[in-house]
């Protein structure tokens, strides 16, 4: 991972390459273009089976969970807390959600609050928790059991961090799967924007990684990396939409972004500049595949696909996993395969999560 960031630090911001990208002709990497092609039409397919977990202790009773959310702007944060307070609702916990508000002094303070409460379980929801060493150290010091989602790289147990498990799809291949989703829609000949939040490491190293994966092909060409924190998106992201398009008015052809909510804050600039919803830009989504992500991919309204995270299944697993932590079990080691979703496939749903789960948890808890 250090590699890919050294080779790619020269890359900033607004950089440009090549100025003008061929948008017709053959594809400029036949055999990169031809797995791409292969990669993205098995994950366009539909899972028709549980491949999640289906044994496991019974539910223990009278828990209480805190959810410590870096913002509750953040769609897929939302939508997985969403999905643990359903789950926590079969299994009888109470849960509490505290709202870090995007900043570090508000995620510390939301850290230092949960941990205060002394809970039976911490989740700590979509943040570093590097950034809150001292109130993460605290809480193993009083035997508070965190479960992460989002909060590092890979799925899994974590000692440093000190984290149970932490909940997400694999990072590789969600960034993959989205660059080469660009890859194989384009032909192989592309003029990309790549969005980010550089300040949260997670993010930073998806976008890392789809450029990466994006230079394998030759006739694709980034145009442009734009860090634009999360909690700033709505603000900044129409002002970075105008000025693209004024750089780059025939040459951008797809864009890519670490979460589907800079598309919503880009629509409207793309509408003011006159561009049809359906493209180009046609944008992808390398997370989180929240309710308005869908809307817009089905309505034909700037976003043409999403690598969606199943967020209401990441709640009951987080659920599961506390369990198993509360049982003296170790994790369950479930990782969510990954999956694009289109007009073409989501059938106007406005979510995508594996099927079954909710059966397969209930006979796992007794519930």
């Amino acid at each position: 991972m250090l590699a890919i960031a050294v080779t790619l630090a020269g890359c900033q911001r607004g950089s440009s390459n090549t100025p003008t990208v061929p948008t017709t002709g053959p594809g400029g990497c036949p055999a990169v273009r031809v797995a791409a092609q292969a990669a993205v039409a098995q994950a366009e397919r539909s899972h028709t089976a549980w491949d999640g977990p289906t044994t496991g202790p019974a539910a223990v009773s009278g828990r209480t969970v805190v959810f410590v959310a870096e913002t509750m702007t953040n769609p897929g944060v939302a939508g997985v807390a969403n999905g643990l307070r359903e789950a926590a609702r079969v299994v009888g916990w109470d849960l509490r959600v505290i709202d870090g508000a995007g900043s570090p002094a508000g995620i510390q303070a939301a850290m230092s609050e949960a941990v205060t409460l002394r809970p039976s379980g911490i989740v700590i929801g979509g943040f570093d928790p590097g950034s809150t060493a001292e109130q993460v150290a605290d809480a193993a010091a009083a035997g508070i059991p965190l479960v992460g989602w989002h909060a590092v790289v890979a799925p899994g147990p974590s000692s440093r961090p000190p984290l149970f498990t932490n909940v997400t799809t694999r990072l590789e291949d969600v960034a993959g799967i989205s660059a080469q989703w660009i890859i194989a829609h384009s032909g192989g000949r592309a003029g990309v924007v790549v969005f980010t939040d550089a300040s949260v490491p997670f993010a930073r190293t998806k976008s890392e990684l789809i450029r990466a994966k994006l230079a394998t092909c030759a006739g694709v060409r980034l145009l442009a990396y734009e860090n634009i924190p999360i909690p700033d998106a709505s603000s900044r992201t129409p002002r970075e939409i105008a000025s693209l398009l004024a750089r780059f008015p025939d040459t951008w052809t797809h864009s890519v972004a670490i979460n589907d909510l800079y598309f919503a804050d880009a629509a409207p600039a793309f509408r003011a500049a006159g561009r049809k919803g359906t493209g180009p830009p046609f944008n992808i989504g390398a997370g989180d595949g929240d309710p308005s992500a869908f809307q817009r991919i089905n309505s034909g309204q700037y976003q043409a696909a999403t690598v969606p995270e199943p967020l209401t299944q990441q709640g009951w697993q987080i659920v599961d996993e506390f369990n198993r932590a509360f049982s003296h079990r170790p994790a369950s080691g479930y990782v969510a395969p990954t999956h694009v979703s289109t007009a073409a496939n989501s059938a106007g749903a406005t979510t995508w999560d594996p099927p079954g789960y909710q059966e397969a948890y209930r006979r796992i808890w007794g519930r």
